[in-house]
């Protein structure tokens, strides 16, 4: 009769010659040198039953036999794991005779209706044989459908020609389960790819040939030269038709199962989850005791410390809630902070519950861990809903430290946003979360209260908070409406409407009131960066030469920036300079020391980045602002992975100077505040108030402020993957970021100078490791990579006559960079083959190039100054 799906002949034994080898290495490497192994046996088919009113359905009996392990490439012996050891040594007695119980599958129309094999087998047997079964499934004519097999429920698309027929099925389409997760931002995760290809061959209506592979790909986003894949093919080959058994007489498949054996039972085709146990893994505290060291605060900003953080990440993952809270109680007060970053950046439900448990936010005395919980929270890979929540519990409770309670809400801020990212926006605790932050907006009286809950919008960049943030960016004093506008300065243009553009050319050409030059300064950014029309550039540029004196001077080189840059308004800002009233020559030869400029660290086939640096001047000299960022990008998103901002005001009595117009009545102050890997930190105050200035002064200490320390894991990615002929396959990539920032800013009144720094120490460790896992071997690749480095930006000015003296100076240290590759296979039993490769190189020292003008006053200022040495102030 006609069949839709391949057809056995009656009383006929097929003998297949069948192989399954996996590969994994290098993303561009052949195969010829990957670690790997190849499963190799012998497989009977024999039909035991046909339905007498249907042909196309039919029941098969599947053996496999003479099974053998080997090397999937030739290795000298010394370098071969199964040398010497029978396949029942290698595989196990128990596992070997599960392995060759026959299975049944029912077949209807070329598809696997029923899958029959035998209770409490090790599933990873049962898995294999599920790759064998998935194979015999194909239907006979093109088109695409949903189909089960091992893989899960998967779009599958057939082929049609002649004898051969081609099975692609869709992996992202397959519905499994299996566990995932990835890092939030793009260009700190991996890329993956995975592709799956059968090839039949039919003669005489039945299979004569299948070729069956797999590919997966796995890349860093960031560097894709660091990448590893598996490859997965399986072979099954007629060798024989033999006479074989008659068939069973039955009316149904129940009874033919029966009379087979009753102890066979239906189950899902689909994978089974598995997982090999680890015989000599250590215990959470063994395996700190033997990395603590590393962890030392002395030594946070090295690329070892970074990698001691990544393994501790990971075993505090399989750790249970009383032993991390055991090494929490345990630690010393210098280690703890670091076990407190690790735990927090674990985010399992185990680790969240043991630090909530271990801080107590009603005591002051621990408000550095306090801190850096919170910290990590807010960089937190792939934040949970119940995170979020019980920060917002622990907000509305008792918080003895004001700062603390101020790092709360700035960090539920940013885990609003991380989950709004990922479709969370409508969970319950983000719509409290929202509703709590712009409900207290609302009712604030304090200005501490306003800047906090302002800075927690910096973070969530939510569209509905865009009006709030107008009304306080126009009508807010001093610093809250610079705060406002900052945090409008950091939503894509795509959100900022007709309204934001208008109040920012409101604030910029004072229209309503009068305000403070650095947020007229940032309205003038936001509007040229949010594709400004012909006339807004236009009213810009007239107004040059109308500002207070450096304000023109700020201006002009933020113009000249966009053009030297080529930035997206470059060509209306050209279109407008061509109008000659805007460009007369008075307009653009203001004098000053402010300055805009932005330029390349790295261009790269991946990723670029960018640093930029502008800085703003009172009339009298003295530093209103200085803003630091690097930017990374790759061809969709961008990442802000850093921005040091020191604010001052009100230090012109200092040095008994004028005021600019406006800025009278200022209260001296001077601060930092920093975003990290786009998230806004809690700014830092270096001191408020004349009397804490003077106080300070006096004291002189000489150390800069600490920003930020810490470990901060920024890549982290896992992703288990069931290969189709039965093992588990897993990719994990982690890196994990020691960094170290200071500012300071420090007065000499003696030689009238003041100088700004910016001190970054940062060390970065990446391990990638991707492992197929059969229970009786293991084979993978681990590849890592290690860098550190140091960004010192300083600016001194003097102040003795003016135009004052300016120099800027941003230096990079050379800094070493290695990679590393594993190749491995292993047995349980510890017998091991690796292969290893590494490259080391020094990246170059750079001293960043700023504009010509810079280059010129740094000679002036050096030149002028060989014996000062003012310690601070």
């Amino acid at each position: 009769g006609h069949t839709t799906g391949p057809s056995l002949n009656n009383d006929k034994l097929y003998k297949f010659a069948y192989s399954a080898e996996v590969y994994v290495d290098r993303v561009k490497a052949s195969l010829q040198k990957s670690a790997g192994y190849r499963i190799s046996s012998g497989v009977d088919v024999n039909l035991l039953w046909r339905n007498p009113d249907n042909d196309d359905d039919q029941l098969i009996k599947i053996t496999i036999k003479d099974v053998q392990v080997e090397n999937v490439n030739e290795r000298p012996a010394a370098q071969n794991i199964f040398k010497g050891k029978s396949t029942e040594k290698i595989i196990g007695k128990e596992y070997l005779e599960a392995l060759q119980r026959p299975i049944v599958i029912e077949l209807i129309r070329g598809k696997v209706k029923t899958f029959y094999s035998y209770q409490n087998e090790p599933g990873f047997t049962q898995n294999i044989k599920r790759g064998l079964a998935s194979l015999f499934q194909l239907q006979l004519h093109s088109g695409s459908s949903r189909e089960v097999d091992i893989s899960g429920k998967c779009n599958t698309t057939y082929h049609v020609r002649q004898d051969q027929v081609t099975k692609i099925k869709d992996l992202n389409s397959c519905e499994i389960e299996k566990k995932k997760f990835t890092s939030h931002n793009q260009i700190l995760d991996v890329g993956t790819k995975g592709t799956s290809a059968t090839i039949y061959v039919l003669e005489d209506s039945f299979i004569k040939s299948i070729k069956a592979e797999e590919n997966f790909v796995f890349v860093l986003n960031y560097r894709r030269k660091t990448g590893t894949k598996i490859v997965s093919k399986q072979r099954l080959e007629l060798k024989s038709v033999q006479a074989g058994m008659g068939l069973v007489a039955a009316k149904q498949v129940a009874a033919v199962i029966k009379t087979l054996d009753p102890k066979y039972v239906a189950m899902p085709l689909e994978a089974e989850p598995v997982k090999s146990k680890c015989k000599k893994c250590p215990s959470l505290p063994e395996h700190w005791q033997s990395i603590r060291e590393h962890m030392h605060p002395d030594k946070l900003s090295k690329p070892e410390a970074a990698k001691t953080f990544l393994s501790f990440i990971q075993n505090i993952r399989k750790a249970t809630k009383e032993e991390i809270l055991k090494i929490l109680k345990s630690e010393s007060k210098e280690f703890l902070p670091q076990v407190v970053d690790a735990v927090t950046s674990a985010q399992t439900p185990e680790s969240l519950e043991a630090v909530l448990e271990f801080l107590d936010f009603k005591d002051a005395s621990t408000f550095i861990l306090q801190e850096r919980f919170l910290y990590a929270c807010g960089f937190a890979s792939h934040p949970s809903e119940k995170l979020l929540k019980s920060l917002t519990e622990k907000f509305k409770g008792d918080v003895a430290s004001e700062e603390i309670r101020e790092t709360l809400v700035i960090v539920m801020g940013a885990l609003i946003r991380k989950l709004c990212d990922r479709e969370g926006c409508k969970l319950p605790a983000v719509v409290e979360a929202k509703r709590l932050i712009l409900n207290r907006l609302e009712k604030a009286k304090k200005d501490d209260n306003v800047q906090m809950y302002l800075l927690a919008l910096k973070n969530a960049l939510l569209p509905e908070a865009i009006p709030v943030l107008l009304k306080y960016a126009e009508s807010g004093e001093g610093p809250i409406s610079s705060l406002a506008a900052t945090a409008l300065q950091r939503y894509d243009p795509s959100f900022l409407t007709k309204e934001v553009k208008e109040t920012m050319n409101r604030i910029y050409h004072q229209t309503r009131k009068i305000h403070e030059k650095t947020v007229r300064t940032t309205a003038a950014a936001i509007i040229l960066n949010s594709n400004p029309s012909y006339m807004e550039v236009k009213n810009i540029l007239l107004s040059i030469g109308e500002l207070p004196m450096e304000m023109n001077k700020y201006m002009l080189s933020m113009i000249q920036d966009i053009l030297h840059f080529e930035m997206p308004s470059s060509k209306t800002v050209r279109k407008v300079l061509k109008d000659m009233r805007a460009h007369n020559y008075d307009r653009f030869s203001k004098m000053g020391s402010s300055s805009a400029y932005t330029g390349y660290i790295t261009r790269g086939p991946d990723v670029s980045s960018t640093y930029s640096l502008d800085i703003l001047y009172s009339g009298s000299g003295i530093l209103r602002r200085s803003n630091m960022n690097i930017h990374v990008f790759d061809r969709s998103t961008e990442l802000h992975a850093i921005q040091v901002v020191i604010e001052a005001q009100g230090l012109e009595s200092i040095i008994a100077a004028t005021p600019d117009e406006g800025e009278e009545n200022l209260d001296s102050f001077a601060g930092m505040s920093a975003i990290l890997f786009d998230f806004q930190l809690r700014p830092v105050t270096f001191f408020q108030g004349y009397g804490d200035l003077m106080s300070k002064m006096l004291s002189a200490t000489g150390d800069p402020m600490n920003v930020v320390k810490g470990l901060v894991l920024l890549t982290d990615f896992l992703q288990e993957i069931q290969l189709q002929s039965g093992p588990t396959a897993s990719a994990e990539f982690m890196g994990g970021l020691a960094i170290d920032i200071s500012g300071g800013m420090e007065f000499s009144l003696w030689y009238r100078e003041s100088k700004t720094s910016v001190k970054n120490r940062v060390a970065i460790f990446v391990a990638g490791n991707t492992e197929v896992d059969s229970f009786f071997v293991k084979t993978g690749m681990e590849t890592t990579l290690e860098a550190e480095t140091a960004l010192d930006f300083i600016s001194t000015v003097q102040f003795s006559q003016y135009p004052f003296l300016v120099c800027m100076q941003m230096d990079r240290v050379g800094s070493p960079f290695r990679t590393h590759v594993t190749k491995y296979e292993s047995l349980p039993s510890g017998r091991r083959y690796t292969a290893r490769r590494g490259k080391t190189a020094t990246l170059a020292g750079n001293e960043y190039p700023l504009h010509q003008e810079n280059s010129n006053m740094c000679k002036k200022v050096f030149g002028s100054k060989s014996d000062s040495d003012g310690g601070w102030f």
